[in-house]
């Protein structure tokens, strides 16, 4: 670790204004350096950011298409609760205002998150709104000592017409990667009749009424919108790789969804057969298929590319070892919790170019000996991750009740998609995060065993359909509690915890 004295501050630039990009700006700022942000929507929130808009092409294919940003569909929740995906000293609590005070809410609510940290941590400021970045290349190279190379921005201002070419001592790229759909490859497909989509541009599920549907896919986004379109279709019948080649199953509880091994072929009189065997007329085929890596912006001289999903090399998932540290990445890894490893990451890269923290980065291939698509996949992985990125930094990787409490819920959305989110047994632990946090920030929060157990939502109230949620008339219990920087105010519904 390097001595004070020798702390530098940067001029960097922040690619997205996304739960990624809030979290980096607020840890580079902390760390002394000078932060713009880039964002091409009027808004902070990324992709949490729903709209009804969808792109003129399905598929999402046609280079020329206008983008939309968002990939959330109307019916979505989180598949994580609440407390797993709140940052460090901003718990993800329920509001006065909030809509949805369940424990695994609906996107609002998660945007409504977001907007209020980036408020919390004057993050707004930093922003450049309607701001598209047409082009990041390098502006000159490392001097192979303490100077790192610097990168050249063109970026264009949407409302004031404004074009701007400005360097940058490095640059986060911070922009997501859910806007580039993948598309199973389908024997026969350019003859189908019928039209095909991608969950991409899914929102609602009347549009499907009285369709056969075949769904592909196995991930969240799947198992979620075949269910969602079941109240509609005729039938739904979902392919998957993952499942056997003789996979023939109604699903329980519906009366028309099937679940099928992959699709073998599709054909001109609009059939679609599966390796079972198995023949249905379809309407539509839907690609729940997740994303490719996308940065039409980044020029790198070839250091860095995106192969068979993969973007390398990178040390530790964070920095191309040939542009270190003025180039790096937030968010590139899958199958995590989310937005506590945009927080490790940002710490880091902020120690890095500061010069507080130092590392020797060498190209390294993640994913050695597996597929190179899953290079990036760290499910069971990833607490060792979080582990050696706090090791780096001086704190802690992953807190023990972040652990007990996501492991079960993986293993639960595998075995029971339709209720994870509703049915839980790890009441103890609710309480945990917010104990930890008024710890660390030094104030004495009273939480009690009453709240251990009933915090944030009655467990009957998790079974009440979307619409019910309102504030009751008690009073709100305000807590204000003072982090290392600032005072945060964390407003706890005490209806929903009496």
């Amino acid at each position: 670790m390097a001595s004070s004295s020798s702390i530098k501050s940067r001029h960097v630039a922040v690619i997205g204004a996304g739960a990624a990009g809030l979290v980096a700006a607020r840890e580079l700022r902390r760390e002394g350096h000078s932060v713009v942000v880039f964002e091409r929507q009027k808004q902070v929130g990324g992709t949490w950011i729903y709209t009804d808009h969808v792109e003129s092409d399905q598929l999402s294919v046609d280079p020329t298409r206008i983008v939309v940003h968002s990939s959330v569909y109307g019916s979505l929740r989180t598949n994580l609760p609440r407390e797993c995906m709140g940052f460090r000293d901003f718990p993800f609590a329920i509001r006065s205002e909030s809509i949805d005070p369940r424990r695994f809410p609906s996107h609002p609510e998660v945007l409504a998150y977001l907007q209020d940290f980036a408020k919390e941590f004057g993050i707004e400021k930093l922003i450049r709104f309607e701001t598209t970045v047409v082009r990041v290349s390098p502006a000159a190279e490392s001097d192979g000592g303490e100077g790192i190379g610097k990168w050249r921005i063109e970026s264009t201002e949407k409302e004031k017409k404004i074009h701007r070419d400005e360097i940058y001592d490095a640059v986060v790229v911070c922009n997501g990667h859910y806007i580039e759909p993948r598309l199973a490859e389908i024997p026969g497909i350019s003859c189908w009749p019928g039209k095909e989509m991608h969950s991409h541009n899914y929102r609602l599920p009347s549009p499907f009424k009285d369709q056969v549907v075949v769904v592909i896919g196995s991930s969240a986004s799947a198992v979620d919108i075949s269910r969602d379109i079941s109240g509609f279709a005729k039938e739904v019948h979902v392919a998957s790789w993952s499942n056997p080649a003789d996979t023939f199953i109604k699903q329980n509880g519906y009366t028309n969804i099937w679940m099928h091994s992959m699709i073998e072929r599709v054909h001109e009189d609009g059939s679609a057969v599966f390796q079972n065997g198995k023949t249905v007329l379809g309407d539509v085929i839907m690609h729940c298929t997740g994303y490719k890596y996308h940065f039409p912006f980044l020029e790198t001289n070839g250091e860095v590319t995106v192969d068979d999903n993969c973007v390398g090399p990178l040390y530790k998932h964070v920095f191309p070892p040939a542009l270190a540290p003025s180039l790096s990445f937030v968010g590139i890894p899958y199958r995590v919790l989310p937005f506590p490893m945009f927080e490790l990451q940002s710490k880091w890269i902020s120690g890095i170019l500061s010069g507080r923290e130092t590392k020797t980065m060498k190209a390294t291939f993640e994913g050695l000996g597996i597929p190179k698509r899953f290079t990036h996949c760290l499910g069971i992985d990833q607490f060792e991750y979080y582990d050696w990125l706090g090791s780096q930094i001086g704190c802690s990787g992953t807190e023990e009740w972040r652990k007990e409490m996501s492991l079960p819920i993986f293993l639960r959305k595998m075995k029971h998609p339709e209720s994870y989110r509703d049915e839980w047994e790890d009441h103890h632990l609710v309480s945990q995060p917010y104990q930890e946090f008024s710890f660390l920030s030094g104030n004495a929060l009273e939480l009690n065993t009453f709240i251990a157990s009933k915090l944030l939502v009655r467990v009957q109230l998790a079974h009440q359909p979307f619409e019910s949620f309102k504030p009751e008339s008690r009073p709100i219990q305000m807590v204000s509690i003072s982090n290392c920087s600032k005072t945060c105010k964390l407003q706890l519904l005490h209806s929903a915890v009496m």
